[in-house]
């Protein structure tokens, strides 16, 4: 009965429209407006996809519409300052400004709900230190007994984003904020595209399971290119990336649509198709043979600082490659945690969302193996994971990190307003986009200076915070530094929720913390499997 009474009014219309052209010639007009929409509604009468178009020719293709707008309504009309997603406006605006050298003070007092469930803030000293504003420079030496060429790192970095994720003039525009602020640019899994290295800005070379920039045709890795690419002396140092915390398990992603010839040329792989990188490497398969790779990518880079990213899994897992480095005594230069709750510029939602330990609880947790094992001076932890203001940093160096790395903070500050279309090719600022009409609106010239100021100011207000804690250095945070909000009656300090164990305890049976137990007892360092049916 509903098509049968549009159709009607269709004819209708078309009939008082043909009438309206001999009767009163100007009308005529009215037929150009309302030809398209009438064979619209044809169109939708008759075709068999979509339930609602057929019921309501034309009326229902609104509601697509309204789809298509509602993240954009919501974002600036609907959400609050605090409650925005994957990023808040509060945080959105601090990288903003601070992007900006524009003024990054709030009026009026917080607009946090202190008394909220979650709500954590750090502990203050009535004994602040001073605090020198005109140039904080805070560094950490990254590189063991075994490194010839260690490296001072900038305790904020870039974290991984890949050429092809990110658009060339993005590329370039971080790099050349790196440059200029003196920190890291990581190079994702992607490979190094001429866009890395024009800038001149240092570089964390990372490969991950389809070894990009250091593979043979058959996909493996190449000792080869890999020797190749250290001929490069913006390389400072070398990331394995066994995981992400976007995906952990599944292995990147580049949509077919973002592969252009020039990606493929980098990556060695087709053009114009869905790449998948393999969820697992084949240049090794167990912790034992990971430590052995690590010593090899050692001496092929000419002692570069080598180290590896993974988001936590099974954490007899971890335990596990913390037992090979005791038996082969290799160990990494640094371990980049990343957290289940990472970003990504493509990933499929369950993994995105069910997959893999958030970062504050592995950040602990590997921080604490590691003294566990007593080998925790042997190396340093980078910390990834949804880090944007200084806050987040401290709380990241009372859990154990020496090393910060930003994605999305970097984005932002390239100009990204989180239109959540990273996995679309249709970014409209051409941070994600390899649509050159889309890219070339991002100006490399404005956009690096603007993530060199971002960083700046926020080490900055890290120092200011260390001072305000009074201390002298943000490694001298910890646990016992910030607090918690558990109840609307009960605060806790990470101490309490993350609590320290005892250095060397994992080292004997009869010492082992009983929340250890079980995964001490199916870490194995010669298998990546887990043992849990054998141990049980």
């Amino acid at each position: 009965m509903r098509n049968e009474f549009v159709a009607f009014s269709i004819l209708s219309t078309v009939l008082v429209s043909g009438i309206a052209y001999y009767v009163w010639s100007p009308m005529w007009w009215a037929f150009i407006f309302l030809g398209p929409i009438i064979l619209l509604g044809y169109y939708d009468m008759f075709q068999i996809k979509h339930a609602i178009n057929r019921n309501f020719p034309v009326l229902g293709r609104g509601r697509y519409i309204m789809e298509e707008l509602r993240p954009k309504m919501y974002q600036y009309f609907i959400e609050s300052d605090t409650s925005g997603t994957p990023i808040n406006r509060i945080d959105r605006s601090i990288v903003y400004q601070r992007a900006k050298r524009e003024l990054d003070t709030t009026p009026f007092g917080t607009q946090l709900r202190v008394y909220d469930d979650g709500y954590e803030w750090m502990n203050h000293s009535i004994g602040a230190k001073d605090f020198n504003h005109d140039a904080p420079d805070l560094r950490v030496k990254v590189g063991g007994p075994e490194c010839m060429q260690p490296y001072s790192s900038s305790i904020l970095n870039v974290s991984a984003m890949s050429f092809g994720s990110l658009s060339k003039n993005a590329v370039m525009a971080l790099n050349g904020g790196a440059r200029i602020g003196g920190f890291a640019h990581n190079t994702g899994e992607g490979g190094i595209s001429p866009y890395h290295l024009k800038m001149g800005g240092d570089l964390i070379y990372q490969f991950g399971t389809a070894y990009f920039g250091c593979r043979d045709h058959a996909g493996n890795f190449s000792e080869y290119k890999f020797r190749m690419r250290m001929e490069n002396p913006e390389i400072k140092m070398v990331e394995v990336k066994l995981s992400q915390g976007a995906k952990p398990g599944h292995g990147g992603i580049l949509p077919a649509g973002k592969n252009t010839p020039e990606i493929a040329a980098i990556r060695d792989v087709t053009a114009g198709t869905d790449v998948l990188s393999p969820p697992h490497h084949t240049a090794f398969d167990n912790p034992i043979g990971l430590m052995e790779f690590i010593h090899n990518l050692r001496v092929w880079s000419e002692g570069r600082p080598i180290g590896f990213k993974l988001c936590i899994g099974w954490r007899s897992e971890f335990l596990a490659l913390c037992k090979a480095m005791i038996k082969t005594g290799i160990y990494p230069d640094f371990i980049t945690i990343d957290g289940g709750e990472g970003g990504t510029g493509a990933a499929p939602l369950e993994f995105s969302n069910s997959v893999g330990m958030p970062y504050r609880e592995a950040l602990a947790f590997a921080h604490n193996a590691l003294v566990g094992f007593d080998i925790r001076d042997k190396m340093k932890i980078f910390a990834s994971g949804k880090i944007i203001t200084g806050f987040d940093m401290v709380k990241a160096f009372a859990l154990g990190a020496d090393v910060c790395q930003s994605a999305r903070a970097m984005m932002l500050a390239l100009g990204c307003i989180q239109a959540l279309e990273c996995n679309q090719n249709t970014c409209p600022t051409g941070v994600t986009s390899q649509d050159p009409e889309l890219v070339r609106g991002l100006v490399v010239k404005d956009k690096k200076q603007r993530v060199a100021s971002y960083h700046k100011e926020t080490v900055k207000s890290v120092s200011e915070l260390t001072a305000a804690a009074g201390f002298d250095h943000p490694g001298q945070f910890d646990r016992y530094s910030i607090n918690r909000r558990v109840s609307p009656n009960q605060v806790m300090t990470y101490a309490e929720i993350y609590p320290y164990i005892g250095r060397g305890c994992l080292l004997f049976e009869d010492s082992v913390p009983p929340q250890f137990d079980k995964d001490i007892a199916c870490a194995d360092p010669g298998s990546f499997k887990p043992r849990f049916q054998e141990v049980n």
